[in-house]
């Protein structure tokens, strides 16, 4: 599309601008303690909507398309956060693509175009939270529509506004942390999901009927009963670290050490060094880390393989036939709550639950490591493009704040800069891809996926609080 063609685009938002919620950005300069009062605030108001049962349901027993993606998608089954941040990661999502690849022209530094590409955004969210409201109640999963004893049209209709509002809740918060908190409520809502589950798999006092006896759920207090119970402790330990179908001390185990590994990682990165073009004194540095695009990559990746497996799961439950339906899924639905894919493409994209399922289907665990590394590197590597971090982005930048390499004319520091950025936010999201592999593959708690963006995001939170640490430092 032109340029012109795209500036209509744009346009099209304005009559639309004044009816979208936004939050008036701060006056001045938010106080840290400020921001860490907001930053509660909003979590307290996510961890309520979290329990508040959604009005109207008949049934939440069916099979849930969602079931692998909740903790991602900081989403909770059957209450206001059914879709979690879904619909506000997908419209980013697909906004930030269509204006990578010049179908719709922003210019990012006017602020008019910058407000207006915000305002499509949430609103593109907002359309896509009504499209998933209806399309779960479309799949029947509180019940058939018009069915005895079913869901009735009015109460159809009431989910899907609760839906609705509980979308438009998620959009405000997330702005909300990002003019007055700490952080985005994207990540905050994230991390918090993530490390809640990590925390009660490990230590939950839920009883499980085995057929060996009744178990702990959490994996450190299934230890200490076994141990304390049995009177074969050899046993006992063995059955503590390797235990089938419920969190293992293996599992927690696998789950630090990667936690340690991309604690490591966090620290590689290219010092380049930058000085003022005013002063011939005092050389600073500009840093490349080897995680550029940090989570970017793994959080666009979700945000692609959730949809697909939404979409997937209500055609095959609406069209089990269908001959094209089954290339894109097939889906096993005995195991109660959670559906679980066995053909198809998103059978594929699904990772290998143990090592005997590598062992058994080899090709599955080769094509999934070669999908996200892949997808990892890609998405990494066209965020820089679309986010404003490419090589020319950052030149502009340092020219605007009269800095420049030392030992480099202007006119070279594009081409210095495109020798790292591109390498480093193809390699870092390889490698971000590797490691969530790795996880999948040694069966940590939470999912590759999970465990990289937690761990990604605390470590935000870390150099946000140190950063607010030293300007408090520097002021006194």
């Amino acid at each position: 599309m032109s340029q012109k063609g795209g500036f209509k685009f744009i346009n099209l938002i304005r009559p639309f601008a004044g009816i979208i919620p936004e939050i008036e950005p701060p006056a001045k300069k938010v106080p840290f303690r400020e921001k860490v009062q907001w930053t509660a605030i909003t979590l307290l108001i996510f961890l309520v909507c979290c329990q508040i049962p959604l009005y109207g349901i008949r049934s939440a027993s069916s099979s849930d398309p969602f079931y692998w993606m909740r903790v991602i998608l900081a989403s909770n089954k059957g209450t206001l956060m059914e879709l979690g941040i879904s619909p506000i990661v997908t419209s980013g999502l697909v906004m930030q693509l269509l204006a990578g690849a010049h179908i719709i022209e922003v210019n990012q530094s006017d602020k008019d175009e910058a407000n207006l590409f915000n305002a499509a955004q949430k609103l593109f969210g907002m359309i896509i939270t009504i499209v998933q409201a209806v399309a779960y109640i479309w799949s029947g999963m509180y019940g058939e529509i018009g069915a005895p004893n079913g869901l009735g049209y009015g109460s159809a209709l009431l989910i899907v506004v609760q839906l609705f509002f509980a979308g438009i809740l998620v959009l405000v918060l997330d702005e909300l942390l990002k003019d007055y908190g700490l952080g985005s409520g994207i990540s905050l809502f994230i991390a918090t999901n993530i490390c809640e589950n990590i925390v009660w798999k490990s230590f939950s006092p839920t009883t499980v009927n085995t057929g060996r006896g009744v178990e702990f759920e959490g994996a450190i207090i299934a230890l200490f009963h076994l141990l304390i119970t049995r009177t074969d402790k050899v046993r006992a330990l063995k059955e503590a670290f390797y235990r089938q179908n419920l969190p293992n001390i293996t599992n927690l185990l696998s789950t630090v050490l990667i936690f340690a590994v991309v604690i490591y990682f966090q620290g590689f990165r290219v010092d380049l060094p930058v000085k003022n073009t005013r002063q011939r004194s005092g050389v600073g540095t500009y840093p490349i880390k080897l995680f550029y695009t940090s989570n970017i990559p793994i959080i666009l990746q979700t945000a692609l393989v959730s949809n697909l497996y939404f979409i997937s799961q209500i055609l095959f439950r609406r069209f089990p036939r269908n001959v094209f339906v089954n290339l894109l899924g097939q889906w096993d639905e005995s195991r109660g709550g959670a559906a679980s894919p066995v053909g198809g493409l998103v059978y594929y994209l699904s990772p290998p639950l143990s090592t005997r399922e590598i062992l058994a289907d080899p090709f599955h665990a080769v094509f999934y490591l070669v999908f996200i590394l892949g997808a990892c590197a890609l998405f990494s590597k066209t965020w820089i493009d679309v986010s404003g971090s490419s090589a020319k982005d950052v030149a502009r930048q340092l020219k605007d704040q009269q800095m420049t390499m030392a030992g480099h004319r202007d006119v070279s520091l594009v081409k210095e800069l495109n020798r790292y950025i591109p390498t480093a936010a193809a390699f870092g999201g390889l490698c971000i891809g590797a490691l969530s592999v790795m996880a999948d593959f040694m069966g940590a708690i939470g999912s590759g996926t999970g465990i990289l963006l937690a761990v990604t995001i605390i470590y935000q939170y870390f150099e946000i609080f140190e950063k607010e640490r030293q300007d408090l430092a520097d002021l006194l």
